[in-house]
């Protein structure tokens, strides 16, 4: 099992960053809780600092745990390890990604994410 960190990123304003895959990587076109791969040893907190850095130009501050989901997509299994964050520098650069948007809990459900992040988005639209 493939162990992937995601960040539930807030801009301050009530909304929350989501990203489109692009073309070419698993799940494209659908849309994700941005983050990565952990790598070995690696805590999911300074993975999203890393991976959001080099795949989006941003910093952030990891601040809580948020949810835990696994699931098998068939050919790999993944345990993503959300953690909500705060946005702290950065102006955004897609580099793994063809889209993003700022948006407010309630219009989730606009979106086709990928099923790994779909509890998530269950429990955002909650209020949790």
């Amino acid at each position: 099992m493939i162990e992937v960190a995601a960040a539930i990123i807030e801009n301050g304003e009530g909304q929350i960053l989501i990203a489109r895959r692009r073309a070419g990587k698993a799940q494209a076109g659908m849309w994700e809780f941005p983050g990565g791969k952990l790598e070995p040893g690696e805590s999911p907190q300074a993975c999203l600092q890393r991976e959001l850095l080099e795949e989006m130009n941003l910093a952030i501050a990891p601040y809580a745990p948020f949810a835990v989901n696994a699931h098998d997509y068939g050919d790999t299994a993944i345990r993503l390890i959300a953690y909500r964050a705060t946005l702290v520098a950065g102006e955004l650069q897609l580099r793994d990604h063809d889209d993003y948007r700022w948006v407010a809990p309630s219009e989730l459900s606009a979106f086709s994410f990928a099923p790994a992040d779909k509890p998530f988005v269950a429990l955002l639209m909650k209020g949790v």
